[in-house]
């Protein structure tokens, strides 16, 4: 197993990575990078934390919406009206609101 030293929004990390593998790991170095920088950005959310959390949430949301939309063409006439859903029924968009919403106060999760 290889080292690598990777840069996420700033911060040195210092990786595990299975030989051959340096380029999917740098790949999803840059795929969290550009998440957590772009909620930064936004101005709203300044801890560190909070930022990786709701990274997290939108790549996990994005990765299942993917899978979703590769099983199905599109949501069935009946239920376009319905929040979209993972794989386990859970709602992610209200769960990501939910999380904004109690990490609003002072910024601790617990």
């Amino acid at each position: 197993m290889k080292q690598i030293e990777v840069s996420i929004l700033g911060q040195v990390y210092i990786l595990g990575c299975p030989t051959g593998g340096e380029s999917l790991l740098n790949q999803a170095v840059a795929q969290v990078d550009r998440e957590m920088t772009t909620i930064r950005d936004a101005g709203k959310v300044k801890a560190r934390e909070r930022i990786a959390v709701l990274a997290a949430l939108n790549l996990a949301w994005q990765q299942a919406e993917g899978a979703a939309s590769s099983v199905a063409a599109g949501p069935a006439p009946a239920l376009a009206a319905t929040p979209p859903l993972d794989s386990t029924g859970l709602d992610i968009a209200g769960l990501i609101r939910r999380v904004d919403s109690a990490l609003e106060g002072d910024g601790q999760l617990l």
